[in-house]
């Protein structure tokens, strides 16, 4: 059986977080070990700059740390490609030869752009509203996919979007050299769990409501003390609802076994258990599961990393190499 190219990466912003976890590298762990795909996972470098241009001294440590957190969460660099974007100068080829047959008002429409100013208005000081790294991004992204062939990439139903231009822009290459060359990546839809951070809102960074992967068992607990809970509950005495609590009882629904969630469930609204003991069971039951990730985490050197990045960028050369001399043939360059 043949197997499709998949490509998704991440950029290395720092330590990732739970929601990256559930939302991300669990799914990518098990495309991975289905052996029905060859999978490309990359660290966007050049993607941060679109947004940190002006902060760049923390980049190659972000660059180590995020590999380590794909490695301790299931990624394999014997079954997947791991590489880190920079190193792979065809897919800035393949970006710049994309670029002169993309129309203007194709990048200006796309959503990410729209996100990428509301990101770096938020994080630069005195930065432009727009600069030409950020209206290039979307033909980046693509570029990130066609330089491996992409046929599938794996998204939420919320970035659908984001991945038609992609698709139109291998289209139209297609159609303009009269060549089916390009596959038009279609979505691999996910179901990933409500992961709200400590506040009940989006789990980010950004909002600095997170707990790392890396995160230590005390800091752990300490975060989940945290916690917002059911905000219509007064005292410990009075009967709490689990609908209404906006987190720690979305992350028992994660990780508890059923008889513990149902213990929860019952306890709490027959206020038999407070939010601190609710917590305190949590912080156990996190702590347990992140426990053997968070060994295997520890267990890299810096040097062993650095090693399988060569590695794998070696391959990820190798593949994006075979693509660009195909396109320069096509258009004759």
């Amino acid at each position: 059986m043949n197997k499709l190219n998949l490509v998704s990466g991440t950029r290395p912003t720092g330590k990732l977080h739970l929601g990256h976890y559930f939302g991300v590298l669990r799914n990518w762990q098990e495309l991975q070990d289905s052996d029905k795909y060859n999978c490309f996972f990359f660290i966007a470098d050049w993607h941060s700059l679109t947004t940190k241009y002006s902060d760049t001294n923390d980049l190659q440590s972000n660059i180590v740390e995020l590999t380590r957190d794909f490695l301790a969460c299931g990624l394999n660099p014997n079954k997947s490609t791991i590489y880190v974007q920079s190193a792979i100068k065809q897919i800035s080829e393949l970006h710049l030869l994309l670029s002169m047959i993309t129309p203007n008002n194709w990048a200006e429409r796309d959503p990410t752009l729209k996100d990428l100013v509301r990101a770096a208005n938020n994080s630069q000081t005195n930065s432009p509203d727009l600069t030409y790294g950020m209206l290039g991004y979307p033909i980046l992204q693509s570029a990130d996919i066609l330089t491996f062939q992409g046929s599938l990439v794996p998204i939420g139903k919320d970035q659908e979007a984001h991945l038609e231009l992609s698709r139109e822009i291998a289209r139209r290459f297609n159609y303009i050299f009269g060549i089916e060359f390009f596959p038009e990546p279609k979505p691999l839809f996910t179901t990933t769990p409500l992961v709200p951070g400590i506040d009940g809102d989006k789990m980010s960074k950004s909002y600095n409501n997170d707990i790392k992967i890396a995160a230590s068992g005390d800091d752990t607990f300490a975060e989940v003390k945290k916690m917002v809970t059911d905000a219509e509950r007064a005292k410990r005495q009075d009967p709490g609802n689990t609908e209404r609590c906006k987190v720690p009882y979305p992350y028992y629904k994660i990780l508890a076994e059923a008889e513990v969630l149902e213990q929860v469930k019952q306890e709490c609204e027959s206020a038999l258990r407070g939010c601190v003991d609710c917590k305190k069971q949590l912080a156990g039951i996190m702590n347990d599961f992140f426990k053997p990730i968070r060994e295997k985490r520890n267990s890299f050197s810096d040097q062993e990393i650095k090693n399988i990045l060569k590695e794998g960028n070696e391959k990820a050369i190798e593949k994006a190499e075979q693509t660009l001399k195909e396109v320069r043939n096509i258009i004759k360059i």
